[in-house]
C-alpha cells in the first residue's frame, strides 16, 4: 500500500511548493517545478518526465482521471487541503484536483535530435513567459525538432509559461543556454557531421520572404526580442534574414506569433507544399 503524507497547514513544505510558483532561483535550485491542469500533468507522466510529487485535494472527491493519473506515476502522495490547492492552483473558480511536482531536465543541446529533417527555433531574451510558452506549443504543433532559449530571459519553468504551452513543454525539448555562442558551436559540430543546416532569422526588414525560402533544407530558425529583435551577434550568425510578408498597418507582429507564422510555412514546405514562387 503507497503510504499518503498530508499537509493541513502553510508549513515548510506548503511555502516549498508555493516558492516554486513565483521564485525562479528557488526553482534552480530545487531542481523542480509545479505543473498545473489536466493535460500538462497527463503528458509529463505519459512522456517519462520524473515526476516527484503528485499533490491531490484530500476535500474533494477526486475523478477517475485523478485516481488513476495517482496510481500511474509511482511518485510520492500528498494530501493537501483543499483551500491551500486553491493557493497553489492559482485558479479563482475552485481547488484543482491534482498538482504535479516535476524535476527539470538538463539544460543540454544534445536532448535535440539532429539530422537531415532538423528545424529547432532559437527564441533569443524573450521577455514574457506567456510567448515561451505559445513558441513552445507553436513547435510542437508544427513539427519542430525543439526550442533552445537564449541569454538573460523570462523562465521556461515558470507557471506562465508552462500553461500557454499547454503540455507541449513535455513533448518537445526545450534548452536554456546563456547566449548564442553554445548554440553556434553545437551548430559547427553538427556541420562538421555533414549535416549543412543553415541558420535563418526572422526580420521585417529580411531579403527573402518567408514564403519564399527553401525550409526543406534542415534549419535553425531564429526569433529575436519581442522588443529589439535580434541581437547583433545574432545578425552576424544568420545565413538568411527572411521576412513574413504583411498587408495592413502593421508594422510587425508579437514575437511569438511571427516564429508561429514561419514554422507553419516550414510545415507546409515539408509536407510537400514547395516555395511559393514568383
Amino acid at each position: 500500500m503507497v503510504a499518503v503524507l498530508r499537509v493541513t497547514t502553510r508549513n515548510a513544505r506548503f511555502q516549498q511548493w508555493e516558492a516554486l510558483l513565483g521564485n525562479r532561483t528557488k526553482r534552480q535550485r530545487g531542481g523542480e517545478f509545479l505543473v498545473q491542469g489536466v493535460r500538462p500533468i497527463t503528458l509529463a507522466i505519459q512522456l517519462g518526465w520524473q515526476v516527484r510529487e503528485l499533490l491531490f485535494n484530500a476535500d474533494a472527491h477526486l475523478s477517475t482521471w485523478a485516481r488513476e493519473t495517482l496510481d500511474a506515476a509511482g511518485a510520492t502522495r500528498v494530501a493537501v487541503a483543499g483551500e491551500l490547492m486553491v493557493e497553489l492552483g492559482g485558479k479563482v473558480e475552485g481547488a484543482p484536483e491534482l498538482l504535479a511536482v516535476v524535476a527539470l531536465p538538463d539544460d543540454d543541446l544534445r536532448r535535440i535530435p539532429t539530422g537531415p529533417g532538423l528545424l529547432p527555433v532559437v527564441f533569443d531574451r524573450p521577455t514574457s513567459p506567456g510567448n515561451i510558452g505559445t513558441l513552445i506549443r507553436s513547435a510542437d504543433a508544427f513539427g519542430a525538432s525543439g526550442v533552445v532559449i537564449t541569454g538573460h530571459a523570462a523562465d521556461v519553468y515558470d507557471p506562465k509559461a508552462v500553461r500557454a504551452s499547454t503540455g507541449s513543454l513535455f513533448s518537445v525539448p526545450v534548452v536554456r543556454v546563456p547566449g548564442h555562442r553554445p548554440v553556434l558551436d553545437w551548430v559547427a559540430a553538427i556541420r562538421a557531421d555533414g549535416v549543412e543546416v543553415r541558420v535563418v532569422g526572422t526580420d521585417e526588414s529580411g531579403a527573402v520572404e518567408a514564403t519564399q525560402y527553401d525550409f526543406t533544407q534542415p534549419t535553425l530558425l531564429v526569433i529575436g526580442n519581442e522588443t529589439s529583435g535580434l541581437s547583433s551577434a545574432w545578425r552576424d550568425a544568420c545565413d538568411h534574414l527572411i521576412r513574413i510578408p504583411m498587408v495592413g498597418m502593421a508594422s510587425s507582429l508579437n514575437a511569438a506569433t511571427a516564429g508561429s507564422v514561419v514554422l507553419y510555412e516550414a510545415a507546409r514546405q515539408r509536407a510537400g507544399g514547395g516555395r511559393v514562387r514568383r
